[in-house]
């Protein structure tokens, strides 16, 4: 990346939440898989006459969201109609929210301490899905009116490797609530990144949108490109029209689809079939003792029990496996958390024992039996560390997750009679040598 420039970056993050309903009329809300147009009604068609009304789960799961980032949450709020017309968008309208959010102001800590700052989260609905045949389009409307939150983020990011930890605690935190499964893949999460490039570290003029991205990887490969795109555009002296583009797996770049569109284009005005919605300090109360340890929290108290930073991000990783953790560490006073995670991590065996009281069973035959000597121990290490020379180099340059791997490579050669704790010790004095 050229010096010259500093890549400025916005997030909006859009979740399909996990109601049983739509969010303004009793169809199903989960449309996955099902036979096109057979989940709609009048209202999420858009039909003349037809009325909304507001999901209270919705809301609540909304201002949990919000209350999990450090939010403030409104005491007074209202839907409002931003006008736009797409083919999967039946009424020519989308019910949103624009100057008065359920959620503003949040804030999200990466682990290195550095500081994301949440504009806002606010509730709409989701539109209907085009599906391309050739050189037909097919519109399925399951997906019309599914409750959809929208978090806006500050334009804080300077690099994509932020990026990529922050929308995995964001997905990580709608799981770990409840109120969405967060499955990329089934269009549950999309993202969507605004870039600019500055000279002066001030907010350029113009902003580039990269739409509907559903995947880590992609989002990545697409704001890396973009960056080298603008640079290039720059350097000749040209200047960077507003738009939105997408990102094309197969080309390996950024594709324009269209102007950009701002604020007043939408000609927003609030939602006249809904009523504001006043949100009583009690019902925060309610909603904020329901959110569970949220995953920095869980991180930090695992790193206070005594496991490594890698360990601790793999096991929070997935809430069912944190929990296991969490319950074998119950079951199990004299046996080290180092060993369970080692256990579980490097030779999977929360998968064979699918009971945690099977595991600390499991553990405490191992810790009688009879380990490999340590000569053969160290035969083993060095054979692993001769032929793995990438995990080395990974580990070098900060990768401290691969001690894992090497361990269950070393464990292989062991047929398991390795000493977790001893093994893990003597991998890394090798590696810090």
């Amino acid at each position: 990346m050229n010096k010259k420039f500093e890549p400025i970056i916005g997030l909006e993050v859009h979740v399909e939440l996990s109601t049983k309903t739509k969010m303004f009329c009793a169809c199903p809300a989960d449309h996955f898989g099902k036979k096109p147009n057979t989940q709609v009604c009048p209202v999420c068609l858009g039909l003349p006459g037809a009325l909304p009304y507001a999901n209270k789960q919705a809301i609540e799961d909304t201002i949990k969201f919000g209350l999990s980032l450090g939010c403030e949450i409104s005491d007074f709020s209202k839907f409002d109609r931003k006008h736009y017309f797409y083919p999967d968008l039946p009424k020519g309208y989308q019910i949103s929210q624009y100057d008065l959010p359920f959620c503003k102001k949040g804030v999200w800590k990466s682990k290195d301490g550095n500081t994301i700052n949440v504009r806002r989260i606010h509730l709409e609905e989701d539109t209907g899905k085009l599906i391309h045949i050739g050189t037909d389009s097919q519109i399925d409307f399951n997906r019309s009116g599914v409750p959809l939150v929208e978090l806006v983020t500050e334009p804080d990011f300077r690099d994509s490797v932020l990026i990529d930890e922050f929308l995995k605690d964001i997905q990580l935190t709608v799981r770990y609530l409840g109120i969405s499964t967060g499955d990329m893949e089934k269009g549950s999460m999309r993202l969507e990144a605004n870039i600019s490039l500055s000279k002066d570290g001030k907010l350029p003029d113009y902003k580039v949108e990269l739409k509907n991205i559903n995947s880590f990887r992609f989002l990545k490969k697409a704001i890396d490109w973009e960056i080298k795109r603008q640079e290039e555009l720059l350097e000749k002296g040209e200047k960077i029209p507003q738009e939105t583009r997408g990102w094309s797996e197969s080309k390996g770049e950024t594709v324009s689809q269209r102007t950009k569109e701002e604020a007043n284009d939408y000609r927003y005005f609030p939602e006249p079939d809904i009523p504001p919605i006043t949100i009583k300090p009690q019902l925060i109360e309610k909603i904020k003792n329901e959110i569970p340890e949220l995953p920095w929290e869980k991180r930090k108290r695992y790193q206070g029990l005594g496991l490594s930073a890698g360990y601790a991000s793999t096991l929070t990783s997935e809430l069912s496996r944190s929990k296991y953790f969490d319950d074998v560490v119950k079951l199990s006073d004299d046996i080290s958390v180092e060993t369970i995670a080692g256990l579980m991590i490097n030779q999977k065996l929360d998968e064979q024992y699918l009971e945690p009281a099977g595991l600390v069973k499991k553990i405490l035959e191992l810790e009688k039996k009879d380990f490999a000597k340590a000569d053969e121990t160290d035969s083993a290490i060095i054979e692993v560390l001769e032929n793995n020379q990438k995990g080395v180099l990974d580990y070098k340059e900060g990768k401290a997750e691969v001690i894992g791997f090497l361990i269950g490579q070393v464990q292989k050669i062991l047929k398991g009679k390795g000493d977790p704790n001893a093994v893990r010790e003597a991998i890394i004095t090798k590696l810090n040598g």
